[in-house]
């Protein structure tokens, strides 16, 4: 079993910045993938970037060139640094684990509001 805590969001002017971080703890287990994905109200949740095994990162359009991705595979942690937010970035922000043997892991969500 794995557990994800994520940290960080609040509440951030238009224009502003914002980091995440998520911690992944519990059996042993190894990566397929970590990242972060986001659900807006009336909305479905979406990628929003994730670290796949061997080195590959995705991010959604439309977040390229002002957020990034981290991860510290030591402590099992991804970070998401989140630079010229605007309010169509608000949105519940959810962490993501998936294990090589395809179990599939989620954070409690942390909100992130960009007042305009």
């Amino acid at each position: 079993q794995v557990q994800l805590v994520e940290s960080g969001g609040g509440l951030v002017q238009a224009g502003g910045s914002l980091g995440l971080s998520c911690a992944a703890s519990g059996t042993s287990f190894s990566i397929k993938s970590m990242g972060w994905y986001r659900q807006a109200p009336g909305k479905q949740r979406e990628l929003v970037a994730v670290f796949i095994s061997g080195g590959s990162i995705n991010y959604a359009d439309s977040v390229k060139g002002r957020f990034t991705i981290s991860i510290n595979n030591a402590k099992n942690t991804v970070y998401l640094q989140m630079n010229s937010l605007n309010p169509e970035d608000t949105a519940v922000y959810y962490c993501n684990l998936r294990t090589k043997i395809l179990n599939n892991y989620w954070g409690q969500g942390t909100q992130v509001t960009v007042s305009s």
